[in-house]
């Protein structure tokens, strides 16, 4: 993955929009705030969601729990036409900081 830009958690503000690419129950259990969620698996079914993000000045931030699934994704979402980064140490890193969270119950936020 070190073909892509790595992006440091303290390089984003608390509301940073980025992508959320691990799966719903993940999700569920604790998420960024400002983060788009679409599971890695309806990606190429939903990458149209995604639109208003290949405009932008900056690369499309891609994370999921610690970056596996992030360097699988990252090259396809390049030959879809983004322009993209991967949040260095993924959800791991960003609760590990001390980022805002938050969870689909309201409970303590996890990132397992």
């Amino acid at each position: 993955m070190s073909e892509f830009p790595q992006i440091p958690v303290a390089d984003l503000p608390d509301d940073a929009v980025f992508l959320d690419i691990r799966e719903q129950d993940e999700w569920d259990r604790g998420h960024a705030p400002g983060a788009v969620h679409i599971p890695m698996s309806e990606l190429p079914a939903r990458v149209d969601e995604l639109a208003p993000f290949l405009d932008q000045d900056q690369p499309l931030v891609v994370t999921c729990r610690s970056g596996g699934r992030v360097a699988r994704t990252l090259p396809w979402l390049e030959q879809q036409g983004y322009d993209v980064a991967n949040l260095d140490g993924g959800m791991r890193a960003w609760h590990a900081a001390g980022k805002p969270m938050e969870t689909a119950d309201g409970s303590e936020p996890q990132v397992p």
